[in-house]
């Protein structure tokens, strides 16, 4: 029997998947979130399949045990690589993410969108599913976006290197006559000021972090497992990295004040340490 009062859990590879703990804590502010970024195994989208499948479910083990009562893989990548995975065994609600493709079709007005996302992402079958069903209705371009998360795990936004970068990615697409981007990537929209610049505002751009929310309220709902009453609410951060440039960001973001707790999460394919959480202070 899952507990209501329980928290929601949220992963991610790093501190991208705050722009969706961001988008859960406005629609749903009551619940209680333990989030954890995998920054000491971070890229995942540079990471083979199995890599990435045996650090998700080891993460999702882990957040069960925190008594997590929904699981959100708030990571392209974690998504199409592993999401199949967690459903299979994990007895709380699980929701992914995915580059929202069809808003793009529906919202471009020239009939082409680019599709900015992590090599992982791209390549995956889930992925190839979703542009096959979409892609009658409009012409995606898919870039991988190689370098643009250690960027933003680096704390850099806006850098000279970072503009170069996107203006190598976007501008075969503006030349196509793209009017549309998807942020195929949860930790994209920590750059979209950047993304705008680097495009002259001429890309609409497409974050699926709202749907994300409302998917999980929905199940939540259906389950009986919305927090009952109010009570202080906790906001747990996790990473099994250093964890500041994730505390420097959630305070920026969510105004959050709270130190981050640093883990050693055992999976398969990474060392056979023992998880145990202790508080990182800034």
């Amino acid at each position: 029997m899952l507990d209501p009062a329980g928290p929601i859990g949220i992963f991610d590879s790093g501190l991208g998947g705050l722009s969706v703990l961001r988008a859960v804590q406005s629609l749903l502010p009551g619940e209680d979130i333990v989030y954890v970024a995998d920054s000491g195994n971070a890229p995942y989208g540079e990471r083979d399949d199995d890599f990435i499948a045996d650090r998700s479910n080891a993460i999702g083990e882990w957040l069960l045990r925190e008594g997590a009562k929904a699981l959100v893989v708030a990571c392209n990548t974690a998504t199409a690589q592993a999401v199949h995975l967690l459903r299979e065994w994990a007895p709380v609600p699980v929701v992914g993410v995915e580059p929202g493709l069809k808003p793009a079709s529906t919202r471009s007005v020239s009939g082409v969108a680019g599709v900015l996302a992590t090599a992982a992402t791209l390549r995956s079958e889930k992925f190839r599913r979703l542009l096959a069903e979409h892609q009658s209705r409009c012409r995606f371009i898919c870039q991988p976006g190689h370098g643009l998360v250690e960027a933003i795990e680096r704390g850099e936004t806006d850098s000279p290197e970072l503009r170069a970068l996107l203006e190598r990615y976007l501008a075969p697409m503006l030349a196509e006559g793209a009017d549309t981007l998807v942020l195929g990537c949860t930790h994209y929209p920590f750059i979209d000021t950047a993304i705008q610049r680097a495009t002259g505002d001429r890309l609409a751009l497409i974050d699926t972090s709202a749907a994300i929310a409302q998917q999980l309220a929905r199940l939540l709902k259906e389950r009986n497992l919305l927090t009952p009453s109010e009570h202080p609410i906790q906001t747990r951060l996790c990473s099994t990295g250093d964890g500041r440039q994730l505390q420097a960001v959630a305070h920026r973001l969510l105004n959050l004040k709270t130190t981050v707790e640093q883990l050693s999460i055992a999976s398969r394919r990474t060392l056979p340490e023992e998880s145990a959480p202790s508080a990182a202070s800034a």
